[in-house]
């Protein structure tokens, strides 16, 4: 047992790029789906529901009466859809979150560029789960069930909650990349003053 601790406790470098590396790998999935027309579909209820997003669609306040439901293709629905922007949004938010996901892995071989990266997958996963708050479509709908509404998390919210996790991870490699700058610095200042 003391031989996994030990090894354990010298390998939290190495884990803590494998967080890096996990990061990048939902982010690259998650964001290159968003040019995925069921997957553009499937953030228009957070997405106009959130004040923070919702003017990015032309009439978030109209999204309920063309809501495709996941692998559904209903023509008049994409129409909308298109026109309302949500498709245009949806590829632009995928750059940002493979772009966030590649500053994130480039902290392995770069901290300054790894803190930025940690940092903006806290402050993604922040966004992310603010819809818990402002997506009625986070939680299970009533339809006659007992369990609806709070706490109740429907699928989606199941899914917006796990950004918990990711928002820990943003914060554990930019606090590493941080400290490796920091030490990096110090070691450039100390041989500056030697000169």
């Amino acid at each position: 047992m003391k031989n996994l601790y030990r090894w354990l406790a010298i390998s939290q470098e190495r884990f803590i790029h494998f967080i890096r590396i996990a990061i990048f790998v939902v982010m690259a999935w998650i964001g290159g789906l968003k040019a995925v027309q069921y997957e553009a579909d499937g953030i228009v209820p957070l997405v106009a529901n959130s004040p923070v997003m919702s003017f990015f669609y032309h009439h978030p306040e109209q999204y309920k009466a063309h809501e495709n439901k996941e692998g559904q293709v209903v023509p008049v629905n994409i129409k909308w859809n298109k026109s309302n922007g949500t498709y245009v949004f949806a590829d632009a938010l995928g750059v940002v979150i493979v772009a966030i996901g590649i500053l994130t892995l480039l902290g392995i071989w770069f901290p300054t560029i790894g803190v930025w990266g940690g940092l903006l997958t806290f402050g993604m996963s922040l966004v992310t789960l603010s819809f818990l708050i402002t997506t009625p479509e986070a939680y299970v709908p009533d339809l006659g069930g007992l369990q609806h509404s709070f706490p109740y998390l429907s699928g989606g919210g199941r899914l917006i909650i796990k950004d918990i996790i990711m928002m820990a991870a943003g914060l554990i490699v930019a606090s590493e990349a941080a400290r490796r700058v920091l030490v990096k610095n110090k070691r450039a200042y100390s041989y500056i003053e030697k000169d």
